[in-house]
């Protein structure tokens, strides 16, 4: 498969963006660092900053990424061409990391009408990928396609419960999807997510599967929305519809959790009605020859990303250190691969690319949770590496 081009990762605007994200640089600093791009050229200024949740607490976030003072090493180009897959990456160049470190990871999920109905079919379904094409014809019989004009919460939301109810047709996804509370769950560890290049990882009795493509949301310490990024919340369809009680072991293991390559922050030019209108782009390679493209636009989304914060955090829930929010997405393929109605399923070497114009793109290839490179840098880990390196304020 020929590799996506570097200058394809980057947003559109490249010298209009304001992006920051993190490397780790080898011997003689041995750690990881926080970088900031100016004019293409990656800067390591971690001796401003040591970590991203320091940077996006400061109130002078966006100024610091422009003008604090930092060590040049290379273009963002050349970065991104060493990090993916076949890359040949130099040993002694930095390597790209996910863009936080020490924030919380969540994830919203049914927060679009067609994942909603997924979701409703692999509860249906009971995980089996086999009953998936009979359950979805029923399904949508009964309650149609378009539930997207239905205000989660609202009076015609609660009049739709109501009926479903009364058909024996309601279901704890419906719940989430457009009840007054959105679903918020902790899709992953501080410090473990993927980044850029790295590969993801499915967990090895999971049969059916699907890569989800969504845009994160870079929330600080005090609650504000500072940025957005890509990321891919590996979905395990078969083991989350056995049962919803399953969601930590289907969404939270090595390598389910990619985010990259950077982190925009908002500024003039970019704010969060350039998330409300962004469209998000999925492409799967499979070493098999199979390919399946989709889009998502979040103009469709139920609930406003803001909404989706607030509901997270707020004086019920506090996140002194940040958090990335994924925000949900609409895209659940259902493509067959192999067998007629199976719909699709990863195949291990799948090359998977999330993009859109203003954050560039997020490419990963699938192996197995157990196969891939071990997590082994955690929070502890971090702060003994800054303090070896003097980079600790008292």
């Amino acid at each position: 498969m020929p590799r996506p081009q570097p200058s394809a990762c980057l947003p559109q605007d490249l010298n209009d963006a304001v992006l920051v994200g993190r490397a780790w640089r080898p011997a003689p600093v041995d750690g990881p660092c926080v970088i900031t791009i100016r004019q293409g050229q990656v800067y390591d200024i971690t001796s401003t900053v040591a970590t991203m949740a320091d940077l996006l607490d400061r109130p002078d976030a966006v100024e610091l990424a422009r003008t604090a003072p930092g060590e040049a090493l290379g273009s963002v180009e050349a970065l991104l061409a060493a990090n993916l897959p076949a890359g040949g990456h130099d040993a002694h160049g930095p390597a790209l990391l996910a863009p936080c470190d020490v924030q919380a990871i969540k994830a919203c999920g049914v927060t679009f009408a067609v994942s909603l109905l997924e979701r409703v079919i692999e509860e249906q379904a009971g995980g089996d990928a086999s009953k998936a094409r009979e359950v979805r014809a029923t399904i949508t019989q009964l309650i149609g396609t378009d539930l997207s004009k239905i205000r989660p919460g609202s009076e015609a939301a609660a009049k739709l419960k109501a009926e479903l109810e009364r058909r024996g047709a309601w279901s704890q996804y419906m719940e989430v999807g457009i009840g007054p509370d959105a679903e918020v769950f902790s899709k992953s560890q501080p410090m473990s997510s993927v980044g850029f290049g790295d590969d993801v990882g499915l967990y090895p009795t999971s049969k059916w599967n699907n890569p989800e493509p969504e845009i994160v949301l870079a929330v600080n310490g005090r609650g504000q929305i500072a940025g957005a990024t890509l990321g891919n919340d590996v979905n395990l369809r078969d083991i989350e519809g056995r049962s919803a009680l399953l969601l930590g072991k289907a969404k939270d293991n090595n390598g389910s959790c990619s985010i990259g390559p950077f982190i925009r922050l908002f500024d003039g030019r970019f704010t969060l009605d350039s998330i409300r209108s962004a469209s998000l782009s999925l492409r799967i390679e499979g070493e098999d020859g199979f390919e399946l493209d989709g889009v998502s636009h979040m103009s469709e989304i139920s609930r406003d990303p803001a909404d989706l914060v607030a509901q997270t955090c707020g004086t019920h829930h506090q996140y002194p250190d940040g958090f990335m929010l994924f925000l949900g997405t609409m895209f659940s393929p259902i493509k067959d691969r192999g067998a007629a109605g199976g719909g699709f399923t990863h195949h291990l070497g799948d090359l998977v690319t999330i993009a859109t114009p203003s954050l560039g793109a997020l490419v990963n290839t699938v192996r197995l949770s157990t196969e891939i490179t071990p997590w082994t840098f955690g929070v502890r880990a971090l702060y003994r590496n800054l303090s070896a390196r003097g980079l600790l304020a008292n």
